[in-house]
């Protein structure tokens, strides 16, 4: 019998004042046994970071043709794809090709290196964004995670800070490539 999926609760409230955007979102996330903690956390982030109508996390690591995270628009036309870690070129053209704008959250202490060896690979690709987490902040993330969690994520002026009602992380975040 395979390991099933852990299932995590989070009420997350997002403060952006960079896009002004502010909402609650009440969040059910299903950990796959493959994935730790951090990962999870950093999948959190990244829907704080683009929290929009719409945006809706995907099957995860367990399904190749879904992104981590995804808006779609009504008629089903992909807005945002966003990956976390580190996909290579064919994955990134494809979903370049399939959405408005992609998004990848590169997440090991070798994102810069990883990108480098990517990026004229990728140039043709105008509607590409990556940003590095820094390895504290990933593991400061992961010390957060709970099977029940209440979070509140504040942007401003490109800081992130990530709280609990005991503790609290700012998030390293350095953009690889801007859109």
């Amino acid at each position: 019998m395979a390991p099933r999926a852990t299932v995590y609760k989070a009420q997350l409230n997002v403060t952006d004042i960079d896009r002004n955007y502010y909402a609650d979102h009440a969040l059910t996330i299903a950990c796959h046994p493959s994935e730790t903690e951090e990962r999870l956390m950093l999948r959190v982030l990244a829907f704080a970071l683009n929290a929009q109508e719409g945006l809706a996390f995907g099957k995860g690591i367990s399904e190749e043709e879904e992104p981590d995270l995804w808006a779609k628009d009504l008629t089903g036309r992909v807005l945002t794809w966003i990956e976390i870690g580190h996909p290579d070129e064919r994955a990134i053209l494809r979903a370049c090709g399939k959405s408005d704008e992609v998004i990848v959250y590169a997440t090991n202490a070798n994102a810069a290196q990883w990108w480098s060896g990517l990026e004229h690979k990728l140039a043709r690709a105008k509607n590409l964004r990556v940003v590095a987490v820094s390895p504290e902040s990933r593991e400061a993330l992961g010390q957060l995670a709970a099977r029940s969690m209440d979070l509140a994520v504040t942007i401003q002026d490109g800081d992130v800070w990530v709280r609990t009602p005991k503790d609290s992380v700012q998030v390293t975040l350095t953009e690889l490539r801007a859109k």
